[in-house]
């Protein structure tokens, strides 16, 4: 197992004292099964911690910058922030792609499970960063890296559950509620990927695949505000 620190810490912008504390950050579960040899642990631990401190720095932040908006709209814009679609963009944008530990069969998947891989690693490193570099230091991270996307919501009413918020076009615009339908499974049963068709009336909006039918019922809906220009 080699790692470019150089390049990782160039991508975080952060020089780490402990290494370990890095690399640990890119390492999934599955990668262990196939290199018992690596003796560090896998990255749950520290994906546990990133997600607290994310969700109090985004907390924090939207208090403050928005005093007229209601808990109601804060909740909503801070889980449009901090939601697997979002993290695993700006992990993508930062490159921490390339620097998975994965095992063989995870790395050949770059569909939605490839997405929620990046999105926990993007909430890893905020952990190993807060541990190693403490509080302010991954408060800057996340300032820097994922709160500039808030104005970018606000303005393309994108604050809004997918899924609800696509029912409700639906009804003001064509007077029907969406329907949604499982069009095929496939993949082991710990493993599966769903097909799911979004539906007004008899009219297929879009198919989207998902690991569970929830998931992808809320690709379905997210990807059909797109086709039908209701964002």
């Amino acid at each position: 197992m080699t790692l470019d620190f150089e390049k990782i810490e160039a991508c975080v912008g952060v020089v780490f004292k402990d290494k370990d504390t890095l690399v640990q950050a890119f390492i999934h579960r599955s990668y262990l099964n196939e290199h018992p040899e690596v003796k560090l642990a896998h990255n749950e631990r520290l994906e546990f911690l990133g997600d607290a401190v994310l969700e109090l720095v985004i907390t924090d932040h939207l208090y403050r910058s928005y005093p007229k908006k209601t808990e109601g709209e804060l909740t909503s814009l801070r889980s449009a922030l901090v939601n697997t679609n979002s993290l695993s963009l700006v992990a993508q944008t930062l490159g921490l792609n390339e620097y998975l530990l994965l095992s063989k069969g995870e790395a050949k998947d770059t569909g939605r499970a490839r997405q929620f891989i990046l999105a926990n690693t993007f909430e890893s490193v905020i952990g190993s960063i807060y541990l190693d570099q403490g509080y302010d230091a991954a408060q800057l991270f996340i300032a820097k890296n994922l709160i500039p996307k808030t104005e970018e919501i606000l303005e393309g009413n994108l604050m809004h559950d997918p899924k609800s918020f696509f029912q409700e076009k639906a009804q003001e615009k064509a007077g029907v509620t969406p329907s949604y339908k499982v069009l095929s499974e496939s993949g082991p049963d710990h493993a599966k990927t769903f097909t799911v068709g979004l539906y007004i009336g008899n009219e297929l909006v879009v198919e989207a695949k998902g690991p569970s039918k929830q998931e992808a019922e809320q690709e379905a809906a997210r990807q059909g505000l797109v086709v039908k220009k209701w964002r």
